[in-house]
């Protein structure tokens, strides 16, 4: 049976909007993507309020024509693709605007009509129509975004820690920690979180969820969480530079553990103390945390670094350029020098052969056709997928012309754009969305 499709975009609607039903709809067609439970009518409204104040735009293909009988009708579409606009902190404080992709899913009975290609095709073109150079997102299969452009940028990774006797950590505190009510980081957390997002590469600027996580007045399985505890950093001068809400896993767990929901540190010294605070609590033999860096400083601090267990690390943040020039322009450079770059682009979007001069921090960007003529000859060509994830300093351009992801016309120029490419610290980011 021959199926045709319309694609409609909207903004998240308020509960007295008449079209709220078709955010409901949207949300329920979502969670069956992601195979959530049935969300309770409560928990579908606290959602699109989120959303509503994170302006998100939700996007559906839905079915024209009749639909078969006692199937789900066509009001309820049959893919999803959510858009909201944050901040990418792109090293050196930058921060750049960015559309973030989220809550994709096609329905197994409409797969392979092109309706994900329709949805991020056009949806991509606008975004950078719109004066936006970077799209990102967080992927839960790993083998589908890089043929839209993107590639991994950021990683993550989970830790156990044993915090019996054997966790000592070489460190003299220069702060206090005092146990919280949860609420107080509904008050807290984000200004706690804006410290971190500009000062650290790789991160994206939070959306409505993460305060009513960290306060425990949500959970990612929906309603309150009354096990949620929170224990706040004081730094030197008495300020709150960091928390950490978390959760007893229960009797039944061996070791008795803790979870982590959320831990942000402004500061280095704030990081160890609130694992220190961690480590001291009764009754409990380990601590986990999902969402670790994975250049973790807590192992360097420990006089024995076995205490972290740690799993292989992960992709997490997944970025896609949309304009070589805008981009390229936005971000500081760390070391002087030029490359010409010759990127593929098989959405169409920003390929070419482009000449990058990085001078005193800055750089100017130039497509070659605008140079002499012997600028065509490029010194490194790479997918604008390859760009996108070296463009962090997550990973080594050396490591990527290894890997054959990258190929080197010039010898050396795969060192020399890891130089230039640096950031201040390793890239890390703690949004999912």
């Amino acid at each position: 049976m021959s199926v045709d499709y319309e694609i409609r975009r909207f903004q998240a609607a308020a509960k007295d909007d008449p079209a709220y039903a078709e955010s409901v709809a949207w949300m329920r067609a979502v969670a069956f993507g992601f195979h959530d439970d049935r969300r309770s009518d409560e928990r579908v409204d606290k959602s699109i309020e989120l959303q509503r104040r994170d302006g998100r735009v939700m996007t559906g293909a839905y079915q024209t024509g009749s639909v078969a009988g006692h199937s789900l009708g066509a009001d309820v579409p049959v893919a999803t693709f959510g858009t909201m606009d944050k901040t990418l902190n792109i090293g050196f404080g930058r921060l750049l605007d960015t559309r973030l992709v989220t809550a994709v899913t096609v329905r197994t009975s409409h797969r392979r009509r092109g309706l994900l290609r329709r949805m991020m095709g056009e949806d991509l073109a606008q975004a950078r129509a719109n004066g936006l150079a970077m799209a990102a997102l967080t992927a839960s299969e790993a083998s589908i975004y890089g043929r839209f452009g993107f590639g991994v940028a950021t990683s993550e990774q989970s830790v156990k820690v044993d915090t019996t006797a054997r966790f000592r950590l070489n460190h003299t505190p220069v702060g206090s920690v005092e146990v919280a009510d949860p609420k107080v980081l509904l008050e807290l957390a984000p200004d706690v979180f804006d410290r971190v997002h500009r000062n650290t590469p790789g991160s994206i600027r939070r959306h409505e969820f993460y305060r009513q996580l960290a306060s425990g007045s949500v959970s990612r399985d929906g309603g309150e969480d009354p096990k949620v505890k929170v224990a706040l950093h004081y730094g030197p001068d008495g300020g709150v530079d960091g928390y950490v809400s978390y959760k007893f896993a229960g009797w039944a767990s061996a070791p008795y553990t803790m979870e982590v929901v959320d831990l942000v540190a402004a500061t280095g010294a704030a990081y160890l103390e609130l694992w220190q605070y961690l480590a001291a609590i009764d009754l409990v033999d380990r601590v986990t945390w999902e969402e670790a860096p994975v250049d973790d400083p807590l192992r360097w601090a420990l006089e024995d670094a076995r205490c972290v267990e740690a799993s292989a690390a992960r992709d997490m943040l997944w970025l896609r350029i949309l304009d070589v020039k805008q981009a390229l322009e936005a971000r500081h450079y760390p070391a002087d020098g030029r490359l010409v770059l010759k990127v593929a682009d098989s959405l169409g979007l920003t390929g070419g052969t482009f000449v990058l001069d990085a001078e005193g921090g800055t750089a100017v960007v130039t497509a070659a056709g605008d140079q002499a003529p012997d600028a065509s000859a490029s010194d490194i060509e790479l997918d604008i997928s390859v760009l996108s994830a070296l463009y962090l300093g997550g990973v080594s351009p050396v490591t990527l012309a290894a890997s054959g992801r990258l190929l080197e016309h010039t010898p050396g120029a795969a060192f020399r754009a890891a130089r230039m490419f640096a950031v201040e610290r390793p890239p890390h980011c703690l949004t999912h969305f």
